[in-house]
């Protein structure tokens, strides 16, 4: 739930059989293509939530997977996630196929919500025309109120149906969130290294929908856990396969928003498999989170199934194929037995509170003064620069900027970074180093 100027906002739920458009519809009261639409069932497995603004009010809608009480195995996961987001609305929006009409399906659904004390709206969807609107009216059967009539997919009577939505929205929403709110998570990694076990093992309840088939998880799922005596916000996504700009159809879109979910957090735990080889997948992860300034924590997930041997190669291979990011926090885990999750949130802290990481101006001049009199910057061009001043320019990640007389070759930013490190620490984030030439009396005191 996301919380605005006023608080935590309301919730509506959006649920529904299978394929009768409920992301659809989610994307039209979004303006926007967030929600994942593929033109088969059970796209969507998670509930999962959305900021949405109609007519000046903010509300969260919550897109949930296809409803079946008759389902079994991976379908049966998927309609608990439904139900439970049923559970958890303040508005209860039921769509419904109205080319096709009831069905068994559909009057089960309707039997519960009949039951519950939420507001509920039949979406009568699919009606594209006039001449389709016969089919909604079939839907007062369902005994929950007039069928609202709904083009998802062309926007016909979406207005009526925010309104609708929001003259049944309460003042204020059943759940209350505390002010500020928990730090953000996202987990991320590559298909199938046990992101969804991972957050189901930490969330001690089964959050995400967990499946041996590699991609069951599309989009991000949100999840508020206790570790370590503190609340965070833990966002499970989609396994990321290959490049976006390689990527199609579902994949593409669950690529977006997982690089989406990766710039709202403040942290990124990066899940890698102790039983695999780390690939360039693993690696383009990893670059991501980087790219995104992001405070970094690697888990070494399936630890406790490798004999020493393997523990030993597996080092060397972090040594080697992980070495641009020495700096990160890392902790060994089992998502299955539990074993070492506990020891995540003391990564975390760290990772984040180097993330925040401020020095002194005077501090951090003095060792740069003494580090550059012992180890001056190489000459380029027959003539050496020389740094003149060093300030941090921000933080979350901490950024440095260094004023010279002359061009810094990579090779001395990468030194003045493994010092500064050295020196105050940083473990866990990234740090930037960028450089101002400035020649003349005096332009060093311009702070650019």
């Amino acid at each position: 739930m996301s919380e605005g100027n006023g608080g935590p906002l309301p919730v509506v739920a959006i649920v529904g059989r299978p394929n009768v458009g409920k992301s659809t519809l989610v994307n039209r009261i979004l303006g926007r293509r967030a929600a994942v639409v593929q033109d088969v069932p059970g796209v969507t497995r998670d509930r999962i939530s959305y900021e949405a603004l109609w007519n000046g009010k903010r509300f969260t809608v919550v897109d949930t997977g296809g409803w079946d009480p008759k389902a079994a195995g991976l379908g049966a996961s998927i309609s608990r996630q439904a139900e439970y987001a049923m559970q958890t609305a303040d508005v209860i929006v039921l769509v419904v196929d109205s080319a096709v009409g009831a069905t068994d399906t559909d009057l089960a659904a309707a039997r519960i919500l009949r039951r519950s004390d939420r507001p509920v709206i039949v979406v009568a969807n699919k009606v594209d025309d006039e001449r389709s609107e016969a089919n909604a009216a079939e839907l007062w059967s369902l005994g929950l109120g007039e069928p609202q009539p709904v083009s998802a997919l062309h926007g016909r009577g979406s207005g009526d149906l925010l309104d609708l939505v929001l003259d049944a929205l309460p003042e204020a929403p059943r759940e209350q969130l505390e002010e500020g709110g928990p730090r953000r998570v996202a987990l991320v990694g590559r298909p199938n290294v046990g992101k969804s076990s991972l957050l189901n093992r930490l969330a001690k309840d089964e959050r995400s929908v967990v499946d041996s088939v590699a991609g069951t998880t599309v989009d991000p799922v949100d999840s508020i856990v206790t570790l370590g005596g503190e609340e965070w916000r833990f966002v499970d996504t989609a396994g990321l396969r290959r490049k976006v700009n390689t990527a199609s159809g579902m994949e593409y879109y669950a690529s977006l928003r997982t690089e989406a979910a990766i710039q709202a957090a403040e942290v990124a735990v990066v899940l890698l498999a102790a039983d695999e080889v780390i690939s360039e997948q693993d690696q383009r992860v990893i670059s991501q989170v980087v790219d995104a300034g992001r405070a970094l924590v690697l888990a070494i997930n399936k630890w406790d199934t490798l004999d020493e041997d393997r523990h030993a190669q597996l080092e060397r291979e972090i040594d080697r194929d992980l070495a641009r990011v020495k700096w990160a926090s890392r902790v060994n885990i089992s998502a299955a037995s539990g074993r070492g999750v506990n020891k995540l949130a003391q990564h975390l802290r760290e990772a984040l509170a180097s993330w925040e990481t401020r020095v002194p101006t005077a501090e951090l001049n003095a060792y740069v003064r003494a580090l550059v009199q012992e180890t001056p910057p190489p000459a380029r061009g027959g003539r050496a620069p020389k740094i003149k001043y060093v300030t941090q320019a921000d933080v979350r990640p901490p950024r440095f900027v260094v004023f010279s007389t002359g061009f810094l070759e990579a090779g001395y930013r990468r030194f003045l970074e493994r010092k500064l490190r050295e020196r105050f620490g940083f473990h866990g984030t990234p740090i930037e180093i960028s450089v101002k030439v400035r020649e003349g009396r005096g332009t060093d005191r311009k702070k650019g």
